[in-house]
């Protein structure tokens, strides 16, 4: 980025920021109008902050195209290769899985409920057997019947075949009791398959565990399960032609351009409890700017935003302003941590003072600042946020107003740990941020702009968020190749437990040569004990304390700088109806989105 657009872009920015805090602080007591204050109006009326909590223009009209546009590429439209939260919501429209989140505003929406299966699963065996019986009658989009054995393919392909699927969690690939031949996946393997998950009829599914599992049921929620016919399989080619068991199937897609989604004549509503048929079409746009992306919303031309990452702090500077576009704004708790993962196995980073200096040298006011001020998010100080079970409030890495290198203090602790690296003079490094993001290329700026007070020179580079994991900060021998000390992060909890929010990116077994999560390659033996242990637990308040004490160790070995706990400002147009934030996504639920016509 050359620096005259720097300057401008950190100009608006400044602006952004400091109207938004000058109106967060007069309306933070009022109530009731759409130009402050959430809550007070009628049940579905467009009021700041209301989608938050409830159902905003109810409605079940029928008909219309809604457009979905998306500032960058998805990792992965199919369900089993995809590890983005807002494609998690998007896929339940195609894609089932044996169980998912309600869609109902508030913290109901945090409740698990069936899907694909008739109920929650049977736990045996102290928690390592888990059967769910699959609902009868079921059809995908080709008009072929949905049997317990494509839900057993799709958790094969999705987990055993890294090389053909590398996005996506790894869960069940670490869990289920592995064949006495270790299994290569159905890509290597077509006539085999995982003998620890049993298909004895066409509706019943059993999958036998290494270990107890008490979250077994929240993982069964992600798109992995959503059933996959083997005969149509194509491996990384199989996203050009998903076979549906949702109400919508594919009708085009394109790569790096969009999809079309038209209605399933198969899905019926009687099978289904939880979603709706409400447009016609849904048409997905790729690579849109987000500012064009946010006038779309403004204007009606756009149904959602897809990505869910809220709107750009050029146009946040403007539509705070509204009372009219103010009323169709939510300022949303994604349940999002944002930070910089260090790499561990990245010189000098492989010496923990050399992290500290960085985790004192950060100001993440300043950060703060960049993102567009405090309705983009609290500081942290913690990896697990306030959201999520388990977290406890504490700071290892203490500055005056959280200021680091601004302050005297900060600056002292940096240097310190500098010298004790035997860094003292400093070091170049660089740092990865998303290309499509402008709000985290700012803070990627920020944080450059702290550390270079430190000595620590930072240099900015930035990729595509579709290949951002699968290529570049994913993938370890990249970032080892390209010296990418620093890495910028969003993360989220796959469900809303400490082990939902802090396996896959501290557990050494998640480590992946592409599509890694565990950006920092942290692999210490007594956190990944301590996950494994906690979880197989059956004492819920136990859990519960294992999960900080996991934070605390974490952090002690200062992988992870926590930056804020996130949130959005997520705009909703007037003419959509039936929006409301699902709070296990952290953004608008797209299951039942409809039109006014």
């Amino acid at each position: 980025m050359n620096s005259s657009k720097r300057k401008r872009t950190l100009a608006v920015l400044a602006t952004a920021a400091s109207a938004a805090m000058a109106l967060t602080a007069c309306s933070s007591g009022s109530s009731g109008s759409g130009s402050g204050g959430s809550g007070s109006a009628k049940a579905g009326a467009a009021v700041y902050n209301a989608g938050n909590t409830s159902r905003i223009n109810p409605s079940t009209a029928t008909g219309g195209t809604e457009t979905y546009e998306l500032s960058s590429t998805p990792d992965s439209m199919d369900p089993g290769n995809t590890y983005y939260d807002y494609m998690w919501d998007f896929s339940r429209l195609y894609a089932r899985a044996l169980t998912t989140f309600a869609p109902t505003p508030g913290s109901k929406s945090l409740t698990l409920q069936p899907d694909l299966a008739t109920g929650l699963g049977v736990a045996s065996n102290n928690d390592k057997t888990w059967t769910y019986t699959i609902r009868a009658g079921l059809k995908f989009s080709n008009g072929l019947p949905i049997t317990s054995a494509d839900v057993k393919y799709a958790v094969e392909r999705s987990n055993f075949a890294p090389a053909v699927l590398s996005n996506g969690p790894t869960y069940f690939n670490n869990l289920l009791v592995q064949n006495t031949t270790a299994y290569q996946g159905p890509y290597k393997d077509p006539k085999g398959g995982l003998n620890s998950i049993q298909t004895p009829n066409a509706t019943t599914i059993v999958f036998n565990l290494s270990q107890p599992f008490a979250d077994f049921d929240y993982l069964v929620s992600m798109p992995q399960t959503a059933p996959v016919p083997q005969a149509d399989d194509t491996g990384a080619n199989y996203v050009k032609n998903i076979i549906s068991s949702g109400p919508y199937m594919f009708k085009s897609y394109t790569d790096g351009q969009g999809a079309v989604l038209v209605k399933n004549p198969n899905w019926t509503q009687a099978s289904d409890p939880i979603r709706h048929q409400y447009a016609n079409e849904i048409d997905v746009k790729f690579n849109v700017a987000q500012t064009t992306i946010d006038q779309d919303l403004i204007h009606g031309n756009a149904t959602m935003d897809l990505g869910g990452t809220g709107i750009a702090p050029s146009t946040q500077a403007t539509v705070l302003l509204s009372p009219t576009e103010k009323a169709n704004l939510d300022d949303t708790p994604s349940g999002m941590l944002a930070y910089t993962a260090i790499s561990e196995n990245v010189a000098p980073f492989n010496n923990v003072h050399c992290r500290e200096a960085v985790e004192y040298g950060i100001d993440k006011l300043s950060v703060q600042t960049a993102a567009g001020g405090n309705v983009h998010g609290d500081i942290a100080t913690t990896i697990l946020p306030p959201t999520v079970t388990g977290y406890t409030p504490f700071n290892l890495y203490p500055s005056t107003g959280n200021q680091g290198a601004d302050t005297a203090d900060g600056l002292a602790s940096a240097k310190a740990q500098l010298a004790l690296c035997g860094q003292p003079n400093g070091f170049t490094t660089n740092i990865a941020a998303r290309s499509d993001r402008p709000g985290e290329v700012a803070m990627a700026e920020a944080v450059q702009a702290s550390l270079a007070k430190v000595g620590i020179t930072v240099n900015i580079k930035q990729y595509t968020s579709g290949e951002y994991f699968q290529d570049y900060a994913g993938s370890p021998a990249y970032v080892h190749s390209h010296d990418l000390g620093l890495m910028m992060m969003a993360w989220a909890a796959d469900w809303p437990s400490g082990y939902g929010f802090l396996d896959q990116i501290l557990a050494g077994n998640t480590i992946k040569p592409s599509g890694n999560t565990n950006l920092s390659e942290l692999n210490d033996p007594v956190i990944n004990n301590l996950l494994n242990s906690a979880i197989a637990t059956p004492d819920v308040a136990t859990r519960t304390a294992d999960w900080g004490t996991i934070d605390k160790d974490a952090m002690a070995d200062a992988g992870i700088v926590p930056l804020l706990y996130r949130k959005d400002l997520l705009y909703r147009p007037s003419n959509a109806t039936n929006v409301f934030v699902n709070e296990s996504y952290g953004m608008y639920d797209y299951a039942n989105i409809g039109l006014n016509q």
